[in-house]
């Protein structure tokens, strides 16, 4: 069980105990970066070294699955973090730094586009032929039900933002109808570990290491056993990005040579399937983050999230979801939208 909310004295009292105990007491700490939770991590250095602390406050947040994906990540020889100390009960992990070089960052330094997603894909490719059926069967499901309630935030908060009225409830049950066709279609595709965040900002250049040690993997708590098209569509399809159109397929092809025993045919539809998914979500997503939250910088991004939506539907399993974008939002009713 996780440990009920500390008062922000005791949890530093906690902390600076835990430091201590892992010889990290003395050492200076500063802000490294925080993330759309409760968590953040802080950059350690002591005599000349560095390490980064993990903050995960329980009960909102738990380390568990972190340091269960990362330990079996690392026993696969894929370059996520060690873990050098962990309170699990305070949700305090002290791990390797393995250093400031994301994707992004390298890529807008001028990084070779092509080789960095060679190597991404590379992962995931020797990723999912190195993980044992074991552990797989131990992963929560990416299922469709809950593929179905995250698509509905498209209703929940873009429709009544975009049209100032709530989606009505007939245009709703004809969404819903149309997904419940087409989600099923993934399950011709194999399954395998998805580590949910893959994507540029949790991918980090580590030029020390060869071969898929070379990329390092940040941010897998949240991994779950879905289609192997799962992480593909997160790295090529990130709306933060413009990936070119012809790179995202030249990086499916590159996985599907090495799989040939996938079902080509299959492997598109579950791959259209889920970045449709993936994208109507988004789009429903970065509505809620305007209109309740008060974060409107998100809405430069959506002019990506349509293109890849109405590339994604494009795809002949996505017909009838691609029907009911076309009587209810046609191209004319898509766009970013205001506070």
């Amino acid at each position: 069980m996780n440990a009920p909310t500390m008062s922000a004295d005791a949890r530093r009292q906690r902390r600076d105990q835990f430091l201590a105990q892992a010889g990290w007491g003395k050492a200076d700490l500063r802000l490294l970066a925080g993330d759309a939770s409760f968590r953040h991590y802080d950059r350690l250095t002591l005599d000349g070294k560095t390490a980064v602390l993990m903050d995960a406050p329980p009960p909102m947040e738990n380390v568990r699955p972190f340091v269960r994906i990362g330990h079996l990540l690392k026993g696969m020889g894929f370059s996520a973090p060690q873990i050098m100390a962990q309170d699990e009960e305070a949700g305090f992990l002290l791990l390797e730094d393995l250093g400031d070089q994301t994707y992004t960052r390298e890529l807008d330094a001028g990084g070779n586009a092509e080789e960095l997603y060679a190597l991404a894909t590379d992962t995931l490719i020797a990723l999912h032929q190195k993980v044992p059926p074991s552990e797989l069967a131990v992963l929560p499901v990416f299922d469709d039900a809950r593929a179905l309630r995250e698509v509905q935030l498209l209703l929940d908060w873009y429709w009544p933002a975009h049209f100032g009225t709530p989606a009505p409830d007939d245009v709703r049950a004809e969404f819903v109808a149309a997904w419940q066709q087409v989600l099923p279609q993934r399950e011709a595709a194999p399954k395998s570990i998805a580590l949910f965040d893959f994507h540029v900002d949790n991918l980090l250049v580590l030029k020390g290491r060869a071969g898929i040690e070379a990329c390092g993997l940040l941010d897998f708590q949240d991994a779950v056993l879905a289609p192997v098209t799962f992480d593909l569509v997160s790295l090529l399809e990130d709306v933060r990005r413009n990936v070119p159109w012809d790179l995202m397929t030249r990086m499916i092809e590159r996985y599907l040579k090495a799989n040939p025993g996938i079902d080509r045919d299959a492997y598109l539809a579950a791959y259209a399937i889920i970045g449709g998914q993936r994208n109507t979500r988004i789009a429903g997503t970065f509505a809620r983050l305007l209109k309740r939250d008060g974060k409107p910088w998100y809405q430069r991004f959506m002019p990506r999230v349509w293109e890849l939506i109405a590339h994604d539907i494009n795809h002949p399993v996505m017909a009838p979801v691609a029907a009911w974008y076309a009587r209810h939002l046609p191209p004319s009713e898509r766009g970013a939208i205001s506070a």
